[in-house]
């Protein structure tokens, strides 16, 4: 059983647990001497992490994205937790939980995914409708796109995050749609599908949450909308038809535009009603899941307090408590609430039948068979407490 969560930790604790360590840097001080920066995290908290006088074959030692047992301690910096390594080294095989260090979604992976295809199914542009198959038809990819997270650490960042997030957007354009009669419901499914798939190639989550190298350089977004040209020869023989060009650059436009603003990672803001409805709902999703993990979520810990700190992704601090909590009547005997039953997928109007949809299996991570490693920092053998 893990002993502590980093969310739960205040200064001056003293830890000595399996954490993930990733991002390590090695770099000097002002007065020459050198140190350790990286990144240790569970599945509550990432935090940052530094080792004094330390080596270069120290630093060679210590894996980057991988699991490693650290005893250290707790320290307040800046206003912010940062812990100080005093001994590293490799875990035993069992002795920790895959799932207390990797931050997972809480819902069920392939009930998600069958509803996912479901509302994906009942695209009826014919067009579209062969476009969102040909990423279906690709079992790697789906497979990818129910593990991966959504972002490194604003919205989402868990495993499933990018599913979730895409099914809880479509979600709620269902229901916005209809509304809105004039506007296209086909182009703001599709959109939502797609507005963030190419995050399966940006994002590495097998054991930390990183960047690849085509990640940093490219990004999500642009690979977003270069995929959907490459998945129009699919379509087309699917079809046995074009696909419109408009259809394709209208689609594309909605990617390149669904952060909104320069300022915020677009290349064009959104000029459609369809670019404009899929901004404001996707990013709707990922800033009320951020507000309710800091007001309301297990990250909380032991802050106390009406407020949050300064959230920089919202612009502010948050007030926390719910002042109008959901209040029964315990004279009243409970009655369950009727259960909606889902609408039927609507076939999509594709003239040559459409390939069975594989569901993508739910996300099986494996820890890496862990490096022979011993590593002490000798500057803190003096001072360890027995």
């Amino acid at each position: 059983m893990r002993r502590s969560y980093l969310c739960h930790c205040q200064p001056g604790d003293v830890l000595d647990d399996v954490f993930v360590i990733s991002n390590k840097q090695f770099s000097a001080s002002s007065t020459g001497k050198f140190f350790i920066k990286a990144f240790i995290s569970d599945r509550t908290l990432q935090v940052i992490a530094r080792m004094w006088n330390a080596t270069k074959d120290i630093f060679n030692a210590m894996p980057d994205g991988g699991f490693a047992r650290i005893r250290g301690r707790v320290e307040n910096y800046q206003n912010n937790l940062q812990f100080i390594i005093e001994q590293i080294g490799t875990p035993k095989e069992g002795s920790f939980e895959i799932a207390d260090l990797i931050p997972h979604t809480t819902k069920d992976i392939p009930q998600m995914c069958a509803r996912l295809l479901e509302l994906l199914g009942s695209i009826q542009n014919r067009h579209l409708a062969a476009l969102v198959q040909a990423y279906i038809d690709d079992p790697k990819l789906m497979d990818q796109f129910c593990k991966a997270p959504a972002a490194m650490s604003f919205h989402h960042s868990f495993i499933g995050g990018l599913l979730e997030h895409t099914l809880n957007s479509i979600e709620v354009a269902e229901a916005v749609c209809k509304f809105y009669p004039a506007i296209n419901r086909d182009l703001v499914i599709a959109g939502i599908f797609l507005h963030d798939i190419a995050k399966t190639w940006e994002l590495v989550y097998d054991c930390s949450f990183g960047y690849t190298d085509g990640g940093q350089l490219v990004g999500h977004i642009v690979k977003s909308a270069v995929w959907v040209e490459q998945r129009r020869q699919a379509a087309q023989d699917m079809l046995g038809e074009e696909i419109p060009q408009n259809l394709i650059d209208v689609l594309q436009h909605i990617i390149i535009s669904h952060h909104g603003t320069p300022e915020f990672g677009a290349i064009k803001p959104p000029s459609t009603p369809e670019a404009i409805a899929v901004h404001a709902i996707e990013n709707m999703d990922a800033k009320l899941t951020m507000a309710l993990a800091n007001c309301r979520g297990e990250a909380l810990g032991n802050n106390e307090g009406n407020w949050t700190e300064y959230v920089k992704a919202l612009g502010g601090r948050l007030y926390r408590p719910d002042p109008a909590p959901a209040q029964v009547d315990d004279s009243q005997p409970a009655t369950a609430a009727p259960v909606a039953s889902p609408a039927a997928p609507v076939s999509p109007a594709v003239s040559a039948p459409a390939p069975t949809r594989p569901k993508p299996a739910p996300a099986q991570l494996k820890p890496a068979p862990p490096a022979p490693m011993t590593v002490s920092n000798p500057a803190f053998q003096i001072e360890r407490k027995k």
